[in-house]
Parts: structure tokens; C-alpha cells; sequence
């Protein structure tokens, strides 16, 4: 991880929840980018993490209360409150917040926060329905307009069962939010989609042979999953249309479920008029002619005597998404395809993003290891009528932003 954070003093406030156990590689994670940490506990952050992991991971005596005598002696909490060239509470519980909006100081870490003078980001976690509270974003909004800089919470499953905002941003995103904010950048993307309807589809379909058996592929559905995410995240309204996957909706996105290629072309239809239509789904180019009502036996003839060695099956193409949506009368001004290839991989994305009058065509090679299908990686190659950018290989939840960079380019101011 590169050292930008390197000379800087950070003073970590982690506060009761149960997120408080990545404070130990959030800790670790922030000393390999150079810092020097020190931690401060809520009580109720004790019940999940020990001080004496997050003191052997930082280096220092861990600060849990305001009446240690030996520290308060000497005023300590205002001692690190001056040692802070930054503070940052992660997690942040609603309570911190709420606390912290409401300038109270009743235990050592709202203390810290109070008396210093550096500057303070926060990394909430909490249940989805308290983060989409109105007290929880009215509290944030004062934060915020106090100069707080706010890092994350991701979508995703939570320890309750739920799904949705508020899931504790990962340690190695932390960090590099803070490196941002070291640097004068802001931690989160600005709602650069704010009024626009993006549709994306992703995961694969499955097309039926008989009541047990269907033709398929191995896409997981994280690219365009992913891509949903960053929009919302983004300011878009979304339209996520979702082939047969497991994953959860990422939050503030309207998902359509589908299982057909034929079910899709229709929900995407019904999706628009939209800004932008990304097509990251793996839609099947064949389906079969009949659906069997039966199984198909691999025995025929009365009572099953002879053994079938081959079976026949005769497909037909499906409707071709991404191509109607090109020349569609309600037509968005961006169309984005993908093109998952296993060879000349380039060669073939320009030729499919041509033939089907996309302005742009992700590219990213498959059968690899670790990459593509079924990966949290990928590796990418935007490519245009007049511009190739690689995006080299990265997780494809930063993927994502970076495609969504190009694509909010070639929309109008």
C-alpha cells in the first residue's frame, strides 16, 4: 500500500458495534500506509474487540475511558486530542453520531472528537433501516456541514440477517479514503448521476430444456451488480434487471428479476427511456426450439430398455438486447455492451461493439484464473469508436466507478 499516509498521526475512535472487530486490520492497515495509530474505546466497543489485540497491533496503550486516573492526571484526553493529525471513528455507530451531531461529550472518544482541532472523518455501520432513518441522515447532514468527511457505509449483507446501507466500508477502502482526504480529494464520489436513469443488467440466463434441466453460463452477476451499486451510490435512479444470481440488491436500486433471455429483452424493454443502459448481463445467444413438459429420459422404448447415447436439440436464437436498444426509438445516449472473450480479445470487442452500434464496449478476458466469471476481479478494456482505456485489473466494485468515469463523460453537463 503506498505510504501517503506516512508522518501522520491518526487516533482511532472505534465505538459498539459489532464492525468493531476490523478495527484490529483497519489498525494494522493504517500503520502499512505509514501511519502512526492510537486508539480510543467506547465501552460497548470493548464487548466486541480487546483492547489488548487493537494495543499490539498499534503500538500503544489503548485509551478506554476518561476516568483512567494515571492519564487523566495530566489531562490526557486532551493530550491526544493535540498528538491528532487526524481523527476517525470506525466504526460509527447511529448513537456516535447522533452523539457527536449534538456536540456531547459523555464518554473519552466523543471527548476526543470534541476537543480537537483535526480534522474528523467517520465510517458508519449500523442496521440499513437505522442509516436510512431520517434522524441518522439529519444528523449526518449536520456533520457534514461541519466539515465531517463521511466514508462509506457500503451495501451488503449485515449481521442481523438484513441486507442493504450500512455495512462498515472494508479496512483497505478506509484507508485509501483517507489517502484522499490527505491528498484534497473528497472520500466519496461526488452525485455526478444525480437526475439521470441508468438500466443494467447483469447475471446470466438460463434457458429451459425440460422441468429439471436449462442451458446456462457461470456469470455471477458481480460486474453488473457492482455497477448498480456505484450509481446509485452515485446519484442515478436504477434500474438493475437480474438474471438467476444470489446476491443482495444494493441499496436505493429498484431490481427486476428474470430467468430467461426472452424475460430480460422484455424487462429491459419496459425499463426505458433511460440515460444509460449498461449491458453487463451473459444473455444466452441460444435457446431451445420446445420446452419438453416432461423430463427427458436417457432410456426410450417401452419400459426404458435402450439406453439414448445422443440426444438432439434444436435452438434458436434469442432477441439480441443490446442491439434493440441501440436503435430503439427511446434509444439512451449512452449504450455500454460487454464482451467477455477468451482470445483476441480486443479485435473481437470492436468488431461486436460496431456490429451492434454501441458507444462503448467493456472488454475483459475470460477462463482465466481469478479473473472474470465468478471472481470479486476483473480485468477491463473500455473501448470506443475513437478511444481505447485500459483499467488493467482491480476488484470490480473500483472497476465500476471507473467505467461509470467514462461513461458519465460522453453525457451532457
Amino acid at each position: 500500500m503506498p505510504q501517503s499516509l506516512s508522518g501522520q498521526r491518526i487516533l482511532l475512535c472505534v465505538s459498539g458495534g459489532i464492525a468493531a472487530y476490523k478495527a484490529i486490520e483497519l489498525v494494522r492497515r493504517l500503520r502499512d500506509a505509514g501511519a502512526d495509530v492510537q486508539v480510543a474505546m467506547t465501552a460497548n466497543a470493548q464487548r466486541f474487540v480487546g483492547s489488548a489485540s487493537l494495543q499490539a497491533v498499534s503500538g500503544h496503550p489503548v485509551r478506554d475511558s476518561l476516568w483512567d486516573e494515571a492519564a487523566e492526571a495530566a489531562m490526557g484526553h486532551i493530550e491526544l486530542a493535540r498528538w491528532a493529525d487526524r481523527v476517525l471513528v470506525a466504526p460509527a455507530t447511529a448513537d456516535v453520531l447522533a452523539r457527536l451531531a449534538h456536540g456531547m461529550a459523555d464518554d473519552l472518544p466523543t471527548t476526543l472528537c470534541l476537543a480537537t482541532t483535526a480534522p474528523l472523518a467517520v465510517a458508519p455501520a449500523m442496521n440499513n433501516r437505522m442509516w436510512e432513518h431520517p434522524a441518522t441522515q439529519a444528523n449526518l447532514a449536520t456533520l457534514r456541514a461541519r466539515g465531517v468527511a463521511v466514508i462509506g457505509p457500503d451495501d451488503g449483507a449485515q449481521a442481523c440477517g438484513e441486507f442493504g446501507p450500512g455495512r462498515l466500508r472494508e479496512p483497505e477502502a478506509i484507508v485509501a479514503a483517507l489517502q484522499a482526504l490527505v491528498r484534497g480529494e473528497l472520500p466519496e464520489p461526488e452525485p455526478d448521476f444525480a437526475g439521470r436513469r441508468i438500466v443494467v443488467s447483469a447475471g446470466p440466463t438460463y434457458e429451459d430444456i425440460d422441468p429439471v434441466r436449462f442451458l446456462g453460463n457461470r456469470s455471477s452477476g458481480k460486474m453488473g451488480f457492482a455497477i448498480a451499486a456505484a450509481a446509485a451510490r452515485r446519484g442515478a435512479q436504477v434500474v438493475l434487471v437480474a438474471g438467476p444470481v444470489h446476491l443482495p440488491t444494493p441499496g436505493r436500486v429498484q431490481r427486476v428479476d428474470v430467468r430467461s433471455a426472452t424475460q430480460m429483452h422484455e424487462a429491459v424493454m419496459d425499463a426505458l427511456p433511460a440515460d444509460v443502459y449498461i449491458g453487463a448481463a451473459a444473455v444466452a445467444d441460444y435457446t431451445p426450439r420446445e420446452v419438453s413438459p416432461r423430463k427427458i429420459k436417457k432410456t426410450a422404448g417401452e419400459g426404458g430398455s435402450v439406453s439414448l447415447d445422443t440426444l438432439t436439440l434444436e435452438l434458436v436464437s434469442t432477441p439480441d438486447i443490446l442491439a434493440e436498444v441501440a436503435v430503439h426509438p427511446q434509444r439512451p445516449e449512452v449504450v455500454v455492451g460487454f464482451a467477455a472473450e477468451t482470445d483476441d480479445v480486443e479485435r473481437y470487442a470492436r468488431a461486436k461493439l460496431l456490429r451492434k452500434r454501441l458507444d462503448l464496449i467493456a472488454a475483459n478476458r475470460v477462463g482465466q484464473a481469478g479473473c472474470g466469471f465468478e471472481s470479486d476481479e476483473n480485468t477491463l478494456t473500455v473501448i470506443s469508436a475513437d478511444a481505447v482505456h485500459a483499467l488493467g485489473s482491480a476488484a470490480k466494485t473500483d472497476l465500476a466507478d471507473r467505467l461509470l468515469d467514462i461513461v458519465r463523460g460522453r453525457l451532457p453537463a
